[in-house]
């Protein structure tokens, strides 16, 4: 439980750091959370399919720090989920869809090119 604590904390860093950075490069749409939930289904798609494959051999502990941990807080649907309403509610319903659709469509993508390269 306290390496999921502390991959948690790691996790949340690294994505307020992503965040941070694509915001002030560009601010008008949300690009840090694309970039996290993209990326983090990528990896966690690699992690699971390299680990259940038997590939890559992981402690179970060191697969929660890791899976649960860092990726899980690193991802964050509850900040799209508030992008999204903000977009809707600031008259921009096109905005929104297209930041639902470009989360959705891309992690479930990069989720099965990790699950796929972590298998092989």
């Amino acid at each position: 439980m306290v390496l999921v604590a502390v991959g948690g904390a790691l996790g949340a860093v690294a994505r307020y750091t992503v965040s941070f950075l694509f915001g002030r490069v560009w601010p008008a749409f949300p690009w840090g959370t694309l970039v996290v939930n993209v990326v983090g289904s990528f990896l966690l798609g690699l992690l699971m399919g390299a680990t259940a494959s038997g590939r890559f051999l992981l402690d179970p502990a060191w697969r929660s720090f890791l899976g649960i941990g860092i990726l899980g807080a690193f991802t964050t649907f509850s900040t799209l989920s508030y992008e999204t309403v903000e977009a809707v509610r600031g008259g921009s319903p096109m905005h929104a869809l297209g930041m639902v659709l470009a989360n959705l469509v891309l992690g479930l993508l990069f989720c099965w090119i990790g699950l796929f390269l972590g298998e092989r």
